[in-house]
């Protein structure tokens, strides 16, 4: 199984890749933040970025540092070829889904000013608000060792344009990726 794990800081563009993959490459797609949003729900009844944050850090602390990754896995549809995982955050976790399949790890980059605006725009619940809980998360993440993932990628793809101009990046990216498999 082909696992391709998509890293970036929040409001990069993840979700695109997400979903050019699945609309367009007929690829399974699995987000890491999903498991952590639903214990969110369930420890604390909502989502904000503060609820966010401290229930990761509070699975990660209790479970191990591939908490995530390990959650995530299980609802891998095991008998596909290739999946998308987004929102990777660690090493570790990076660690963890190579024991499972072969890996590539796909960075999207955005200036921390564009990112914030997405954001703003996008107003997903548990989003930061203002400048300063934007930048607390981001050193947050990069405190998880995102960076470190970040800097190990196979494909980085930069999302400063238009939607367009990433989409026609991420196909790119997705074909070169998937070569024959597709």
């Amino acid at each position: 199984m082909l696992l391709i794990l998509v890293v970036g800081m929040p409001g990069a563009g993840k979700s695109l890749v997400v979903e050019v993959a699945r609309n367009e490459f007929n690829l399974p797609t699995y987000t890491m933040g999903d498991v952590v949003r639903e214990e969110a729900v369930k420890r604390y009844g909502s989502i904000t970025p503060a609820i966010l944050l401290k229930t990761s850090r509070e699975l990660r602390e209790a479970y191990g540092l591939d908490y995530v990754a390990v959650k995530t896995m299980e609802r891998i549809d095991k008998k596909a070829e290739a999946v998308v995982i987004d929102g990777v955050r660690s090493l570790h976790e990076v660690e963890y889904f190579s024991k499972h399949g072969d890996t590539v790890i796909v960075a999207v980059h955005a200036s921390p000013r564009t990112r914030f605006a997405r954001l703003l725009k996008r107003g997903r619940e548990g989003d930061p608000g203002s400048w300063e809980e934007f930048v607390k998360r981001d050193r947050i993440e990069l405190d998880f060792g995102i960076g470190e993932v970040i800097a190990l990628a196979d494909y980085i793809i930069v999302n400063e344009a238009s939607v367009e101009d990433a989409k026609r990046e991420i196909r790119k990216t997705l074909e070169t990726i998937l070569g024959g498999r597709r």
